[in-house]
């Protein structure tokens, strides 16, 4: 099983603020988009609810306490055991969010897609977990500009 984690940061690690992405840009999402296609993604309660619908074209599993939540088109896991269990057979899985969510998976983690965006959210309220960037192989994979603000697709690969 290959878990890849998938974010968008900003200079401090920040990734949401009020169960909302800080950082929209066209080029992220169509890269989102194409990287998760065809995996299983893997998210918190809140960050499913924060999406439109269902992540088509991919199997969602959502975490959460809530014994009794039921999503169509989605399988609820209650906790991380539950949905490393559900995903052990999946050869294509993404972490999606949120923060915990993120910080849990961490230690299972293969492979991280990071958007590292050249701004900052100063009242953010979500961030991506730290971690040592000495034990990863990083790679650019694509440099954008949108509205003035630069940011880069990188791929970090666990070296050890």
């Amino acid at each position: 099983m290959n878990i890849s984690m998938i974010a968008a940061v900003g200079r401090n690690n920040e990734i949401g603020k009020e169960n909302d992405l800080i950082f929209h840009f066209h080029n992220d999402m169509k890269f989102f988009r194409e990287t998760t296609t065809g995996g299983t993604v893997v998210m918190g309660r809140k960050t499913f609810e924060s999406l439109p619908k269902v992540l088509p074209n991919r199997r969602n599993i959502v975490i959460s306490s809530d014994k009794k939540l039921k999503i169509d088109g989605a399988e609820v896991c209650s906790g991380i055991d539950e949905a490393l269990e559900a995903i052990q057979k999946d050869s294509k899985v993404f972490i999606i969010g949120g923060g915990r969510v993120y910080s849990e998976f961490l230690v299972y983690a293969d492979r991280i897609y990071l958007t590292e965006v050249e701004a900052e959210c100063v009242d953010a309220d979500t961030y991506f977990p730290e971690f040592d960037k000495t034990e990863w192989k990083r790679e650019v994979l694509a440099e954008h500009n949108e509205n003035g603000i630069n940011y880069k697709h990188i791929l970090y690969t666990k070296s050890c």
